[in-house]
């Protein structure tokens, strides 16, 4: 049946996938613990330091079975926290691998094998982010040299595969690069300051499809929920008056 009424933006943060990523240490897994009713995926180590509800997973089998495991619902959690992305994707790839009896995925044919990695892999993605949770995906950075017209520059991305990352970044509402800056605190003195990158620069790979956020936002998740709130408040006021001021002209 088609539709008789627009769908209204999903503008919830339960509702958004989320790709963030940036440089070790940098505090992507405890921004993540701060999100609501967090569960974590943890496809490496590195959350003994945090008091979280998680699943160790150490292959492709076990992400299967928490996937299945969270789609029915019967649990309290609210976001599912894929820690990290890239050692998923790596799952993925022994999986398919092993069950077409290869050791590469070039082991086939005019790229059958790759072809059927990412398959596996956009399947139970697009699957877990269509469930109703707030689903984020961390993954880590790494640098690339860029050449352009005007010449050659270094580029922040997510450390996935270019076919992966295509698949991530294709589905992700927004897109954030946790960066480590230097400032000057009232004494004068050089500190570190962590920060979020939502909009998009020729140095690293950052967006928000929403267009609410501001472009920078202190690294922590209870400030990126206030200014994410705000945005989409502002955002819904806007609507209205535009509504009202389109109603009055007719």
């Amino acid at each position: 049946m088609l539709p008789k009424e627009k769908t209204p933006p999903q503008v919830d943060l339960s509702n958004q996938t989320i790709l963030l990523y940036g440089p070790a240490k940098a505090g992507k897994s405890s921004f993540c613990a701060g999100a609501d009713k967090a569960l974590f995926l943890a496809t490496e180590a590195g959350l003994n330091h945090l008091d979280v509800f998680q699943i160790p997973i150490a292959s492709w089998d076990d992400f299967l079975e928490a996937c299945k495991d969270i789609a029915e619902g019967k649990h309290s959690f609210k976001t599912i926290i894929v820690d990290t992305i890239d050692n998923a994707y790596r799952m993925c790839s022994e999986y398919v691998c092993k069950l077409h009896g290869i050791k590469h995925e070039s082991d086939l044919s005019y790229g059958k094998g790759f072809a059927l990695v990412n398959s596996e892999f956009h399947r139970v993605i697009n699957k877990l982010s269509l469930l109703p949770y707030g689903l984020f995906l961390v993954s880590h950075a790494q640098e690339r040299e860029v050449e352009s017209r005007t010449g050659k520059y270094t580029r922040f991305m997510p450390s996935l595969s270019d076919k992966a990352r295509k698949i991530i970044l294709g589905m992700s509402d927004l897109i954030l690069f946790f960066d480590i800056e230097d400032d000057t605190d009232e004494d004068g003195n050089t500190v570190q300051r962590r920060v979020i990158r939502t909009k998009p620069s020729k140095h690293y790979e950052a967006g928000d499809r929403s267009g609410k956020l501001t472009e920078t936002i202190e690294m922590d998740y209870r400030k990126f929920f206030a200014a994410y709130q705000i945005a989409v408040s502002d955002a819904k006021t806007r609507q209205t008056s535009d509504k009202t001021a389109k109603e009055r002209t007719q």
